[in-house]
């Protein structure tokens, strides 16, 4: 009776979500389709805008390829790391019920979401570092002007990726739709968030509509980390952008993310 106790009282939310990223970290593991997603191909992708920037007039928008290549990096990461890998985890555990038993035991249901999604998060962080390392020494990318809204883009980023991925997972019915559902928003992003063109050499009326889209402040946080060139307005105006998108996922997450499997 103690001994049960004891395990009440020192069970908190840190040590109930770090138990859930362990599992999952080990479940991440075997998935080898998951993997290769969130490993090679954020590596792989950079390497086609690399030949891409070739046929931009980079200059002209006081850009260079490292500066471009570098966040396209970071923001395919973001997207195949965290958010498809995300959508494919919270839809497999639902429909195998696991979700739905952890939901009668103690942790709440913003410990099982941040829990399970601890692991890919992680993997996004530290490919997100690497792959600014690599980039940096590769392309001869000078240090961040001003790393504070680079590490503030990547973070916004992470959870707002982890967020966006619930929220598709709840409309999302298998495991093997969950390799569908993810794509309007992979190519909205890799096309109009500035990861593979940047939205400097987006003709006006286009660049404005394009700056509202998800992911787009977040690239933009990271370039102007790196190139300094971000104003304070354009710069607060990048963060609120990013917050507004991260608040609204966040509560539609709450609102209607599925703990039942779909039938």
């Amino acid at each position: 009776m103690s001994d049960t106790l004891s395990a009440r009282a020192a069970s908190t939310p840190r040590t109930r979500m770090a138990a859930l990223a362990r599992a999952e970290l080990t479940l991440l593991g075997r998935s080898k389709g998951t993997l290769v997603a969130a490993l090679i191909v954020p590596v792989v992708l950079p390497v086609s805008v690399r030949s891409a920037t070739d046929s931009m007039d980079l200059a002209g928008a006081g850009l260079s390829a490292g500066t471009v290549v570098l966040p396209a990096a970071i923001g395919f990461s973001l997207l195949f790391a965290v958010y498809s890998a995300l959508v494919g985890v919270f839809v497999v555990r639902r429909e195998e019920l696991v979700l739905k038993r952890l939901r009668t035991g103690e942790p709440r249901d913003a410990e099982i979401l941040a829990g399970s999604a601890l692991p890919a998060v992680l993997t996004g962080l530290v490919q997100c570092v690497l792959l600014a390392v690599g980039c940096s020494v590769l392309l001869d990318v000078p240090a961040p002007a001003a790393p504070h809204l680079a590490v503030a883009g990547v973070l916004i980023g992470l959870v707002l990726c982890a967020a966006l991925a619930a929220l598709t997972a709840g409309f999302t019915r298998t495991g093997e739709s969950a390799q569908v559902t993810p794509m309007p928003l992979l190519v909205v992003s890799m096309i109009g968030s500035g990861v593979t063109v940047p939205l400097e050499l987006f003709p006006d009326p286009l660049g404005s509509v394009c700056r509202l889209l998800p992911l787009s402040p977040v690239i933009t946080l990271v370039r102007g980390g790196w190139t300094g060139d971000l104003s304070a307005y354009e710069a607060l105006g990048a963060l609120a952008t990013a917050l507004a998108w991260t608040g609204l996922a966040v509560f539609a997450v709450r609102r209607w993310f599925r703990w039942e499997p779909r039938r």
